[in-house]
């Protein structure tokens, strides 16, 4: 993995090398592999794919029941929602790697705890479309990165979002203005993601722009505002997997 100089997860690194099948546990969520690749991730932190599908309006909630009480056991709930016509293939790959990225970013996020992997343990969702772990680890840096260079100060990712007004001439965009009327100085940023059915990520995204603008309460204040930052180079393509991350992550902010 030489374009990670530092591997966010060595564990995950062998792993992948190996070409293992199991469950990475750690102190912030789950990563399931299938021969050394990532088919599934979950975290505590972040919505699961049953939230932002069924928040969002995409799918009803009794759908994505049936879909777990039919098809749970053996592990093809994906396809299962595929097969009946409930969501496109297509779809279906965005939405679920729109989600693996989601909580693999917060399942992969620094810790002291210890990191097990359990062999041979799968889960009920299935296989959609297994993504490296060097694709995964690249786009969790990148995340890492683009937070801290829209505000670097982290403490607003899990305090209460107070809304601050706006100064004369201030504006948001219609997803920004959305978490804020739903911020009511008690929900975390993990919260609002669930309530509004968004990835956390985008979410934290958010809420550090806010922050960087004013228009939320930051714990702590600095003395001074950094200046804002240059843009981030647009990373190279180098392979399959990053190619597609590219093609997810255009699509997931065209429509959040």
């Amino acid at each position: 993995m030489s374009a990670v100089a530092t591997p966010v997860s060595p564990m995950l690194v062998r792993l992948a090398a190996e070409k293992a099948t199991g469950a990475l546990l750690r102190d912030h969520g789950t990563l399931y592999l299938v021969d050394g690749r990532v088919v599934h991730a979950e975290s505590p932190a972040a919505p699961g794919l049953d939230v932002l599908l069924t928040t969002g309006g995409r799918l009803p909630r009794e759908g994505w029941d049936e879909a777990v009480d039919r098809a749970g056991a053996h592990r093809a709930v994906g396809r299962f929602l595929v097969d009946s016509g409930r969501l496109h293939d297509g779809e279906l790959e965005i939405c679920h790697l729109g989600a693996v990225f989601d909580a693999a970013f917060f399942a992969l996020s620094p810790t002291s705890g210890p990191t097990r992997f359990r062999y041979g343990v799968g889960h009920w969702f299935g296989t959609v479309r297994p993504v490296s772990a060097e694709a995964v680890e690249r786009e969790t840096v990148r995340r890492r990165e683009l937070l801290d260079a829209v505000w670097p100060y982290a403490s607003v990712d899990t305090a209460p979002v107070v809304p601050r007004p706006a100064v004369p001439g201030q504006s948001v965009g219609v997803r920004q203005r959305a978490l804020l009327a739903a911020a009511d100085g008690v929900r975390t940023p993990a919260e609002l993601a669930r309530l509004l059915g968004r990835p956390a990520f985008h979410t934290l995204l958010d809420v550090r722009r806010l922050a960087a603008a004013g228009l939320v309460r930051t714990p702590l204040e600095p003395d001074s505002v950094p200046p804002a930052p240059a843009p981030l180079p647009a990373p190279q393509v180098t392979d399959p997997d990053i190619a597609l991350l590219r093609r997810l992550r255009d699509a997931l902010e065209a429509h959040l």
